[in-house]
């Protein structure tokens, strides 16, 4: 059965990563679920001088070609009546990232306001699962507390800490080496990104 993968976009600054993340996805035979918040939109418009109508249509234009392996279905945050804001949908993982504050406060408060945040509460009660990359510094008690409430019901708290044992030298390849932790954990391991082995002589 192909991979099913759920990615929200929230309107932390670091919109390149869910959109890195999206690309590197494509090269893989993975439908993909996607929404995007209002703010996030914005913040791609700041960030990334993107104004398409869709997210999804930025992935083919930014950072090179893309592979049309996987299959991008884009849904409007408000809308909750896609299939996956059902338990009954079935899926391999959803990633939120960036996440905000504002979303990580919902996520472990259990508040299901809109699309995404049904998602993430349904991926919680069905024991899937969710990765949560928030990208915020520095972090008062109440994110610290937020983080450890949606890591106890579950999720995996994968702030985007970039490695340098690569030597990136591009923001791109910083942002990769977040990017290949994600596919990592959602246990897409052949994803040609460089990994530690060791100290060399």
């Amino acid at each position: 059965m192909t991979k099913r993968i759920i990615i929200g976009i929230c309107g932390a600054s670091g919109s390149v990563y869910g959109i890195r993340l999206l690309k590197a996805l494509t090269a893989h035979s993975i439908e993909i679920y996607l929404t995007v918040s209002t703010a996030a939109r914005f913040v791609i418009s700041q960030e990334l001088g993107y104004e398409g109508e869709t997210v999804s249509g930025l992935v083919g234009s930014y950072g090179g070609q893309t592979s049309h392996a996987a299959t991008i279905h884009e849904f409007s945050p408000d809308d909750l009546s896609a299939p996956f804001s059902s338990g009954s949908f079935q899926h391999d993982g959803m990633v939120i990232v960036p996440c905000s504050m504002n979303t990580l406060a919902a996520v472990a408060s259990g508040l299901t306001g809109n699309l995404m945040q049904r998602a993430a509460d349904v991926s919680l009660k069905e024991k899937r699962p969710l990765i949560l990359v928030p990208r915020e510094t520095p972090l008062n008690r109440i994110h610290l507390f937020n983080m450890g409430r949606a890591a106890d019901a579950g999720a995996t708290i994968m702030p985007a800490a970039p490695s340098f044992y690569s030597r990136p030298q591009t923001v791109d390849e910083v942002v990769d080496t977040v990017v290949s932790r994600i596919l990592d954990h959602l246990g897409i391991t052949d994803n040609g990104f460089p990994r530690w082995d060791g100290i060399r002589g």
